[in-house]
């Protein structure tokens, strides 16, 4: 097994070329995963989220207009060619790992550009690592190859390096409705991500998907999960940054050798940002980040993302923006102290951005939040 470390040692973003292996000798996640020591959610991620409204308007929770409407200005669906652009400018800034989702809904346009470069000889195709997630209306057994092969077939590819179950919970598939929904509920399915999971075992087994992992998974889901797995997670996305460290999951999944990635390391910027008597100041604004990023001649952003790969943490930072995606990956000519991680690892006080207790959704059965 390939030490946890050389996920983040094996390559500099800006050497990516000719340091990929063969699909047939390379299997799991901690081999491929090892070519993305920074990786590119794709920057359109965040641009293109066609729920957002849906989302915000939940019995149970107040119904902010302020925050809807700010929110519906600052997620609008990004442009094709915006999203071609910024897939050159990663791929030029060395960035090789793409993580997609079918929720997105965008896939199409990422496969398009994936084509043109492909058929163009910029790049071969073992020179990329692509990600996508299982949809929640899709966790029965007889839906997962169904909604895989759409996603391939979206992206333009014949396989895919990494699958991740997006959460640990089910909705019923109404005609492939993201959310299906009665009275402002979501309808829940009661499928157990168990049988979810050995369904994407099988995708393995095809030689579709190189690997399979999870999304939002706590550690007494990843825990129940392992104990009956024939392949093992070789991932869990979540988020985390230095307002939600989790610790905990940290120590449980490098016990375990899952890799951890972290999503929205920045804070979510692009969301309205809390509004209660306690809320924190936006990350990237917080004075103590900024501090040690003028120390080191650096940005609040590139101090974030530096933390979590010290912490042995993968990152998917998003941008659309050209000048943030470059920088984002210049990141590798600094070091922080270990008295500025404990520092920045202080400033934890278990604040979410990410909104899951909406639409009735923390009364699933596999809600993976209900301890926080």
């Amino acid at each position: 097994m390939v030490p946890l470390r050389c996920l983040y040692s094996y390559l500099h973003p800006l050497r990516s070329q000719g340091a990929m292996k063969s699909p047939a000798t390379t299997p799991s996640i901690m081999r491929w995963g090892c070519q993305a020591q920074l990786h590119f959610a794709q920057a359109l991620a965040v641009c293109s989220n066609p729920v957002v409204k849906e989302l915000s308007l939940t019995p149970g929770e107040e119904k902010d207009p302020a925050w809807l409407e700010e929110t519906d200005k600052k997620y609008k669906k990004c442009p094709p060619d915006a999203a071609q652009e910024a897939l050159q400018v990663a791929l030029d800034a060395g960035y090789r790992h793409f993580d997609c989702a079918y929720f997105y809904q965008n896939e199409a346009t990422i496969g398009a550009a994936f084509e043109k470069m492909l058929g163009e000889g910029r790049l071969k195709r073992d020179e990329l690592y692509v990600v996508s997630k299982l949809w929640n209306s899709f966790h029965a057994p007889q839906d997962v190859k169904p909604a895989f092969l759409k996603s391939l077939t979206m992206l333009k590819l014949d396989y895919l390096d990494l699958y991740l179950m997006h959460s640990p919970m089910g909705f019923l598939n109404i005609n492939e409705e993201l959310m299906p929904q009665k009275d402002g509920l979501l309808l829940q399915s009661d499928v157990d991500y168990v049988d979810t999971w050995r369904a994407m075992e099988k995708l393995v087994d095809e030689g579709l998907v190189k690997s399979v992992g999870v999304s939002n998974f706590n550690i007494s889901q990843l825990e129940r999960l392992l104990s009956v797995c024939r392949i093992k997670p070789a991932a869990n996305q979540v988020e985390l940054h230095p307002y939600l460290t989790q610790p905990k999951l940290v120590e449980y999944c490098r016990s375990k050798g899952i890799v951890l990635i972290a999503y929205s390391p920045f804070g979510c910027p692009a969301m309205p940002r809390p509004t209660g008597k306690n809320s924190p100041v936006p990350l990237l604004e917080n004075p103590t980040v900024n501090e040690i990023a003028q120390k080191h001649g650096k940005t609040s952003a590139q101090v974030l993302i530096r933390f979590h790969l010290q912490r042995g943490i993968a990152t998917i930072p998003k941008s659309i923006t050209p000048s943030h995606i470059v920088e984002n990956a210049e990141v590798y000519d600094f070091q922080l102290t270990h008295k500025e991680i404990q520092t920045l690892e202080g400033l934890n006080c278990n604040t979410r951005f990410i909104k899951w207790k909406l639409m009735g959704m923390d009364t699933h059965k596999h809600f993976p939040f209900g301890d926080q």
